[in-house]
């Protein structure tokens, strides 16, 4: 989303509006609200398509998915499909960086705000986290210049 005054709506429910307002591009990630039987079969139906393979190819697979996630309450739907959104979060980012494109993801927004401006709701979807996206700006970086800190490999892994 590249739209100035969507963006000026959004920014109203965002930590540091600023940089919501600055970015060139903001890129919202945004889950299905609960599994339905009718999603599940469109994800794998558009795949057997694409892949040029027989309808119900994944058949025993949708059904053992419907048959976890169907009898599941809307929230534990929601938790799933929300952390299924950090892959492409993740993979958007590093896409990103190959490109030598500034990014910053960002969980400091007001869902709410974001899906209502955006009208997830109709689409059975609401937000998770943002990514923002353009190029820094040398003068308004006050932490650009700074050292980057990171926490040591062996307080956050552990090896087996």
């Amino acid at each position: 989303m590249r739209d100035a005054e969507i963006k000026e709506k959004l920014s109203k429910g965002a930590l540091n509006p600023e940089c919501m307002r600055d970015a060139s591009h903001v890129i919202i990630f945004a889950a299905w609200d609960r599994y339905t039987e009718e999603r599940i079969d469109k994800v794998y139906d558009f795949t057997t398509e694409e892949r040029g393979l027989p309808k119900g190819r994944f058949g025993s697979y949708t059904d053992k998915l419907k048959s976890i996630y169907l009898p599941q309450p809307a929230e534990l739907n929601f938790a799933h499909t929300a952390r299924q959104t950090y892959i492409a979060l993740g993979l958007a980012l590093a896409q990103a960086a190959e490109l030598k494109i500034d990014t910053t993801p960002v969980e400091g927004f007001n869902n709410e705000r974001v899906d209502e401006v955006l009208d997830l709701k109709k689409h059975g979807l609401k937000s998770v986290s943002l990514m923002y996206v353009g190029y820094a700006d040398q003068e308004k970086d006050w932490v650009g210049s700074m050292k980057k800190v990171r926490i040591p490999k062996e307080e956050f892994v552990m090896e087996f």
